[in-house]
Protein backbone atom coordinates (compact mmCIF):
# COMPACT_ATOMS: atom_id res chain seq x y z
CA UNK A 1 0.00 0.00 0.00
CA UNK A 2 1.10 3.48 0.05
CA UNK A 3 2.05 4.87 2.79
CA UNK A 4 -0.54 7.91 2.78
CA UNK A 5 -3.85 8.45 0.95
CA UNK A 6 -5.24 11.93 -0.18
CA UNK A 7 -8.57 11.57 -0.92
CA UNK A 8 -10.66 15.46 -1.25
CA UNK A 9 -14.04 15.01 -0.54
CA UNK A 10 -16.21 16.83 -3.58
CA UNK A 11 -18.70 17.96 -1.18
CA UNK A 12 -16.05 21.10 -1.21
CA UNK A 13 -16.06 21.48 -4.87
CA UNK A 14 -17.78 24.02 -7.51
CA UNK A 15 -21.08 21.18 -8.17
CA UNK A 16 -21.62 23.13 -11.91
CA UNK A 17 -18.30 21.67 -12.82
CA UNK A 18 -18.05 18.17 -10.89
CA UNK A 19 -16.21 16.79 -13.54
CA UNK A 20 -13.58 19.02 -14.41
CA UNK A 21 -13.13 19.57 -10.53
CA UNK A 22 -12.71 15.83 -10.06
CA UNK A 23 -10.19 15.89 -12.31
CA UNK A 24 -8.07 18.73 -11.75
CA UNK A 25 -7.53 17.38 -8.09
CA UNK A 26 -6.71 14.23 -9.95
CA UNK A 27 -4.40 16.04 -11.91
CA UNK A 28 -3.32 18.04 -8.84
CA UNK A 29 -2.00 14.76 -7.22
CA UNK A 30 -5.00 13.31 -5.19
CA UNK A 31 -5.17 9.19 -4.95
CA UNK A 32 -8.82 9.49 -5.25
CA UNK A 33 -12.45 11.22 -4.91
CA UNK A 34 -14.00 10.99 -1.65
CA UNK A 35 -18.02 11.06 -1.75
CA UNK A 36 -20.06 12.35 0.44
CA UNK A 37 -23.84 10.89 0.53
CA UNK A 38 -26.23 12.65 2.71
CA UNK A 39 -30.17 12.37 3.27
CA UNK A 40 -31.13 14.71 5.56
CA UNK A 41 -32.47 12.01 8.26
CA UNK A 42 -29.40 10.34 9.02
CA UNK A 43 -27.42 13.68 9.22
CA UNK A 44 -28.98 17.14 8.50
CA UNK A 45 -27.93 17.94 5.23
CA UNK A 46 -28.98 16.40 1.47
CA UNK A 47 -26.29 15.66 -1.01
CA UNK A 48 -25.82 13.28 -3.85
CA UNK A 49 -27.12 9.82 -5.34
CA UNK A 50 -25.55 6.85 -7.46
CA UNK A 51 -26.74 9.28 -10.60
CA UNK A 52 -23.65 11.76 -9.61
CA UNK A 53 -20.91 8.51 -9.13
CA UNK A 54 -22.08 6.92 -12.64
CA UNK A 55 -21.60 10.79 -14.23
CA UNK A 56 -18.34 10.61 -12.82
CA UNK A 57 -17.26 7.30 -14.25
CA UNK A 58 -19.03 8.35 -17.91
CA UNK A 59 -17.14 11.42 -17.39
CA UNK A 60 -14.03 9.35 -17.67
CA UNK A 61 -12.78 9.48 -13.59
CA UNK A 62 -10.96 5.83 -13.47
CA UNK A 63 -9.38 6.85 -10.36
CA UNK A 64 -11.10 5.11 -7.02
CA UNK A 65 -13.94 7.06 -5.88
CA UNK A 66 -14.37 6.74 -2.18
CA UNK A 67 -17.90 6.55 -1.09
CA UNK A 68 -19.37 7.54 2.72
CA UNK A 69 -22.89 6.60 3.46
CA UNK A 70 -24.54 8.96 5.61
CA UNK A 71 -27.98 7.41 5.40
CA UNK A 72 -30.55 5.49 7.39
CA UNK A 73 -30.89 2.67 5.96
CA UNK A 74 -27.67 2.15 3.54
CA UNK A 75 -28.43 -1.39 1.65
CA UNK A 76 -30.17 -0.90 -0.95
CA UNK A 77 -27.94 2.58 -1.66
CA UNK A 78 -24.57 -0.05 -0.97
CA UNK A 79 -25.95 -1.54 -3.89
CA UNK A 80 -26.74 1.45 -5.71
CA UNK A 81 -23.65 3.12 -5.66
CA UNK A 82 -21.60 -0.16 -6.47
CA UNK A 83 -23.58 -0.51 -9.80
CA UNK A 84 -22.53 3.01 -10.44
CA UNK A 85 -18.81 2.41 -10.25
CA UNK A 86 -17.72 3.27 -6.29
CA UNK A 87 -14.31 1.32 -5.51
CA UNK A 88 -14.97 1.91 -1.61
CA UNK A 89 -18.18 2.40 0.55
CA UNK A 90 -18.57 3.47 3.92
CA UNK A 91 -21.32 3.03 6.63
CA UNK A 92 -22.16 4.02 10.16
CA UNK A 93 -22.74 1.34 12.35
CA UNK A 94 -25.99 3.33 13.37
CA UNK A 95 -27.24 3.42 10.25
CA UNK A 96 -28.01 -0.64 9.75
CA UNK A 97 -30.03 -3.19 11.83
CA UNK A 98 -27.20 -5.34 10.89
CA UNK A 99 -23.90 -3.94 10.37
CA UNK A 100 -21.93 -7.34 9.91
CA UNK A 101 -24.90 -8.54 7.13
CA UNK A 102 -24.15 -4.78 5.32
CA UNK A 103 -19.88 -4.98 5.22
CA UNK A 104 -20.46 -8.50 3.88
CA UNK A 105 -22.88 -6.51 1.32
CA UNK A 106 -20.49 -4.50 0.14
CA UNK A 107 -17.71 -7.04 -0.47
CA UNK A 108 -20.12 -8.99 -2.02
CA UNK A 109 -20.31 -6.22 -4.42
CA UNK A 110 -16.27 -6.22 -5.15
CA UNK A 111 -15.71 -2.99 -2.77
CA UNK A 112 -13.99 -1.68 -0.18
CA UNK A 113 -15.86 -2.09 3.19
CA UNK A 114 -15.55 0.73 5.41
CA UNK A 115 -16.69 1.71 9.04
CA UNK A 116 -17.01 4.98 10.13
CA UNK A 117 -17.17 5.91 13.27
CA UNK A 118 -18.45 9.27 14.81
CA UNK A 119 -17.06 11.76 17.48
CA UNK A 120 -19.14 10.39 20.59
CA UNK A 121 -19.51 6.94 19.14
CA UNK A 122 -17.10 4.50 20.88
CA UNK A 123 -14.88 2.02 18.68
CA UNK A 124 -15.93 -1.17 20.70
CA UNK A 125 -18.19 -2.66 17.88
CA UNK A 126 -14.36 -2.40 15.28
CA UNK A 127 -13.03 -5.26 17.46
CA UNK A 128 -15.92 -7.41 16.02
CA UNK A 129 -15.86 -6.75 12.62
CA UNK A 130 -12.02 -6.63 11.84
CA UNK A 131 -12.50 -9.62 9.42
CA UNK A 132 -15.14 -7.83 7.56
CA UNK A 133 -13.58 -4.56 6.70
CA UNK A 134 -10.76 -2.41 4.96
CA UNK A 135 -11.14 1.00 6.11
CA UNK A 136 -11.80 2.45 9.76
CA UNK A 137 -12.90 5.89 9.14
CA UNK A 138 -13.30 8.36 12.16
CA UNK A 139 -15.02 11.82 11.70
CA UNK A 140 -13.41 14.71 13.32
CA UNK A 141 -16.17 16.62 13.06
CA UNK A 142 -19.90 15.99 13.42
CA UNK A 143 -21.29 14.49 9.89
CA UNK A 144 -23.13 16.79 7.56
CA UNK A 145 -21.52 19.99 6.52
CA UNK A 146 -18.59 20.60 5.40
CA UNK A 147 -15.39 23.07 6.61
CA UNK A 148 -15.85 22.01 10.33
CA UNK A 149 -13.06 22.53 13.06
CA UNK A 150 -11.12 19.51 13.90
CA UNK A 151 -12.09 18.22 17.09
CA UNK A 152 -8.70 17.48 19.09
CA UNK A 153 -10.12 14.18 21.11
CA UNK A 154 -9.59 12.76 17.52
CA UNK A 155 -6.00 12.06 18.20
CA UNK A 156 -6.46 9.54 21.48
CA UNK A 157 -9.35 7.71 19.00
CA UNK A 158 -6.92 7.55 16.37
CA UNK A 159 -3.70 5.96 18.31
CA UNK A 160 -6.76 3.54 19.87
CA UNK A 161 -7.84 2.52 16.44
CA UNK A 162 -4.23 2.11 14.98
CA UNK A 163 -3.46 -0.03 18.48
CA UNK A 164 -6.45 -2.06 16.87
CA UNK A 165 -5.38 -2.49 13.52
CA UNK A 166 -1.69 -3.45 14.39
CA UNK A 167 -2.76 -5.93 17.31
CA UNK A 168 -5.35 -7.55 14.23
CA UNK A 169 -2.48 -8.04 11.72
CA UNK A 170 -4.93 -7.26 9.02
CA UNK A 171 -4.52 -4.77 6.13
CA UNK A 172 -6.60 -1.94 7.26
CA UNK A 173 -6.14 1.96 5.87
CA UNK A 174 -7.61 4.45 9.22
CA UNK A 175 -8.76 7.40 7.59
CA UNK A 176 -9.76 10.64 9.12
CA UNK A 177 -12.42 12.79 7.63
CA UNK A 178 -13.22 16.31 8.76
CA UNK A 179 -11.04 19.86 9.45
CA UNK A 180 -7.92 18.16 8.03
CA UNK A 181 -5.36 21.42 6.52
CA UNK A 182 -1.57 21.25 6.45
CA UNK A 183 -1.40 22.69 9.55
CA UNK A 184 -2.83 19.75 11.30
CA UNK A 185 -2.32 16.66 8.88
CA UNK A 186 1.18 16.01 10.26
CA UNK A 187 0.24 15.69 13.77
CA UNK A 188 -2.66 13.96 12.92
CA UNK A 189 -0.18 11.28 11.08
CA UNK A 190 1.53 10.70 14.32
CA UNK A 191 -1.58 9.60 15.63
CA UNK A 192 -2.12 7.20 13.29
CA UNK A 193 -4.00 8.12 10.01
CA UNK A 194 -2.73 7.41 6.97
CA UNK A 195 -5.78 8.14 4.57
CA UNK A 196 -7.14 11.53 4.62
CA UNK A 197 -10.44 12.76 3.63
CA UNK A 198 -9.67 16.73 2.67
CA UNK A 199 -12.37 19.37 1.29
CA UNK A 200 -12.51 23.05 1.99
CA UNK A 201 -8.51 23.09 2.73
CA UNK A 202 -7.99 21.92 -0.79
CA UNK A 203 -10.92 23.60 -3.06
CA UNK A 204 -10.75 27.02 -1.47
CA UNK A 205 -7.40 27.53 -2.92
CA UNK A 206 -6.62 28.67 -6.21
CA UNK A 207 -3.93 26.04 -7.17
CA UNK A 208 -4.67 22.34 -6.21
CA UNK A 209 -1.43 20.67 -7.21
CA UNK A 210 0.52 23.39 -4.29
CA UNK A 211 -2.14 22.88 -1.49
CA UNK A 212 -2.11 18.62 -1.99
CA UNK A 213 1.96 18.61 -2.46
CA UNK A 214 1.79 21.06 0.94
CA UNK A 215 0.33 18.07 2.24
CA UNK A 216 2.77 15.90 1.32
CA UNK A 217 5.56 18.04 2.21
CA UNK A 218 3.91 17.68 5.91
CA UNK A 219 3.49 14.12 6.04
CA UNK A 220 6.83 13.25 5.15
CA UNK A 221 8.16 15.12 7.93
CA UNK A 222 10.80 13.99 10.24
CA UNK A 223 10.55 15.07 13.76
Amino acid sequence: MNKFLLAPSLLSADFARLGEEAQAVLDAGADMLHLDVMDNHYVPNLTVGPLVCEALRKYGITAPIDVHLMTRPVDRLITDFANAGASNISIHPESTEHLDRSLALIRKHNCKAGIVINPATTLHCVEYIMDKIDIILLMSVNPGFGGQHFIPATLEKLKKARTLITASGKDIRLAIDGGIKIDNIYEVAKAGADMFITGSAVFTQPDYKKVIQTMRNELERRD
